[in-house]
């Protein structure tokens, strides 16, 4: 049943103008389905950006949430709060680390991680410490996580950026040791394990395997951002897990709560003791609501096999995508189809923007990242009927657009 029709204005006057946002509201959804309010549907390769692991209107999920949502929603962290206990062991046990701190966001996660980053250095004694980032990073918007990222084009108009980080290129062990060569002040190598933003660049997992004896062998934090990649995404439940490493911090968040907005920093035993009471907080993190999002999140995932799923539709989709793509990989048209299991970017040879508008009136939504990248980062759920769906919608107007400019 679709809900009444409702004409969409292309903005709202009451609303700040900070998303260019496409003609549609969206009503409803169902598995990997969304419905506008004009009754249109369409399939959802987007995920909310990685956010609806389990899809919309999980029938798991939401009776769960109903429940919570009759007991408490929010207290405060003055107090216990038992399903924070819960999740906090299952993040630890999935992940081989050892302490959680909760927040609400992707950028709140990392903020903490950059903090953690900083007392750190102090706590050795390092009065102005560095954190190493890569260039093409994105880990967030507030002014320190701008300052972390390597986009120019969201830099632009913020400055002065915040000081204390070394950028170098992405998956050069080199580079990285040159630019940190006799500098005591590092303390820190941030990254994400897969780039998202900056568009699904992938890091060799030979060069996490390098970062992390390099951080070892220089007491420095390895910190890897999985607020965009992990969660089951890849087809482990983190992606830097297929290196066999462990991190010191990971931020997290997206997928986490499945839509409800769920942060997290998992940390291992180097920093897990880091921040002491009144060091940081956050007034909504931590909440029941969110903490039961995340616990039945992550029992769904468990008992629906959904990494295993994520693994298998995932490579089913790529290997697809090559296949229907494959003049237009031959001449160049399409650089690269590159990701893992749900993450998965089309590289093109020139900018793609257009092609959000023109999936989505094809009845598919997606996003274009870093101008030229097609990104597919759909709900964890997606079955192998799906994803051929995606590719039989997707691959021709790919094709058409690469055409146009010949």
């Amino acid at each position: 049943m679709t809900s009444a029709t409702h004409p969409v204005a292309p903005s709202s006057p009451h609303v700040m103008n900070t998303y260019g946002r496409l003609p549609i509201a969206l009503s409803h959804g169902q598995g990997c389905r969304v419905w506008d309010t004009n009754g249109r549907a369409y399939l959802d390769a987007l995920g909310g950006i990685a956010v609806n692991t389990l899809g919309h209107n999980h029938p798991k999920l939401v009776p769960a949430l109903q429940q919570q949502l009759t007991q408490l929603i929010h207290t405060s962290n003055y107090y216990h709060v038992p399903h924070q206990e819960t999740l906090a062991r299952l993040l630890v046990e999935r992940s081989g680390m050892t302490n959680v701190f909760f927040c609400s966001t992707g950028l709140e996660a990392n903020e903490a991680a950059l903090k953690l980053a900083r007392k750190f250095g102090h706590d050795k004694g390092i009065e102005l410490p560095e954190i190493v980032v890569l260039e093409k990073a994105f880990h967030g918007r507030s002014i320190a996580t701008l300052s972390a990222t390597g986009n120019p084009k969201v830099q632009a108009g913020f400055g002065p950026l915040v000081e204390g980080f070394v950028r170098v290129a992405v998956n050069d062990i080199a580079a990285l040791e040159a630019a940190t060569a006799n500098n005591p002040n590092v303390v820190a190598v941030f990254l994400e394990a897969i780039q998202g933003e900056g568009g699904v660049n992938p890091l060799h997992l030979d060069y996490l395997r390098g970062v992390r004896k390099l951080c070892d062998a220089r007491d420095w934090l390895m910190m890897i951002d999985e607020v965009q990649c992990g969660m089951g995404r890849t087809g482990k439940w983190f992606a830097h897990q297929w290196a066999g490493i462990l991190p010191d911090v990971m931020p997290l968040a997206k997928g986490l709560g499945s839509g409800v907005p769920v942060g997290a920093v998992v940390a291992g035993p180097k920093a897990a003791q880091i921040f002491q009471p009144g060091n940081h907080g956050s007034t909504f993190g931590g909440n029941p609501l969110a903490m039961r999002a995340g616990v039945e999140t992550i029992r769904i995932m468990e008992e629906d096999s959904l990494i295993a799923n994520a693994a298998t539709v995932g490579a089913h989709l790529k290997s697809a995508i090559e296949g229907a793509l494959a003049a237009e990989i031959a001449n160049g048209g399409v650089r690269e189809v590159r990701g893992q299991g749900l993450m998965l970017g089309i590289d093109l040879s020139r900018p793609c923007g257009a092609l959000v508008q023109r999936c989505l009136d094809a009845g598919l939504l997606i996003s274009v990242t870093a101008d030229s990248v097609v990104r597919l980062v759909p709900p964890l759920i997606l079955t192998t009927g799906e994803a051929d769906e995606i590719v039989s919608i997707l691959c021709p107007l790919i094709s058409s657009l690469l055409k146009e400019a010949t």
